[in-house]
């Protein structure tokens, strides 16, 4: 008994009655959750997450994520443009050149705390759940994907979002990608609570209340 199911470009996943996750479709970008890159033909347990209830599933172009009922957020699949919020070569290398070239360094400035260290060990595939760690041990009512971005509603009203940001869709008034979780600060700076998140493919949408 299903309560839940949510599409990725190749890719499918289940919330059962219970809280359990399955999936199934494409994994060649670890967007299954199996430890494995291959497809799989009928909805196989992510038995990763057994034991842990979940509330809430979403998948993005090749990536997942689930919501414990505790507010834990588990992320799994192709990181590539830093969609898991974990670290990204590719981003470290993109803003490397654009430190080197001299391009928008004031507008960098924002992500340059957000590096990696130089030993740190990027991701590009993450084919297990990772459970990812909120700025201030946030809690997490709910998440939405993008094909490499991904949006969450904090327990308290706020907004987080992280990944690929070339047409503006993590909200932070620019495009530059980030593979760290950031709060949306022009909403909480017009006062508005955040109740519920959906995310397009290059677009994030929120329904807000005033606080």
């Amino acid at each position: 008994r299903a309560r839940r199911l949510v599409l990725g470009t190749e890719h499918a996943l289940a919330l059962g009655a219970a809280g359990e996750v399955f999936t199934w479709g494409g994994g060649r970008h670890g967007q299954l959750g199996h430890g494995l890159l291959e497809p799989e033909l009928q909805p196989r347990l992510v038995e990763a997450l057994a034991g842990v209830p979940m509330g809430a599933v979403a998948a993005g172009g090749w990536h997942s994520a689930s919501v414990s009922e505790a507010g834990d957020l588990y992320m799994w699949g192709w990181n590539e443009s830093g969609q898991l919020a974990l670290p990204s070569k590719a981003l470290a290398e993109e803003r490397a050149r654009d430190e080197e070239a001299g391009a928008g360094s004031t507008e960098l400035m924002p992500c340059r705390e957000q590096q990696a260290p130089k030993d740190a060990a990027f991701i590009s595939i993450q084919a297990f759940p990772a459970l990812l760690d909120l700025p201030e041990d946030l809690e997490v009512s709910a998440v939405s994907c993008g094909s490499r971005h991904t949006a969450v509603v904090t327990r308290g009203g706020e907004l987080y979002t992280w990944g690929w940001g070339k047409y503006g869709q993590l909200g932070h008034g620019n495009n530059i990608s980030s593979d760290q979780a950031r709060r949306v600060e022009h909403l909480v700076a017009k006062g508005l609570r955040v109740e519920e998140v959906v995310c397009g493919p290059w677009t994030t949408y929120v329904r807000v209340r005033e606080s």
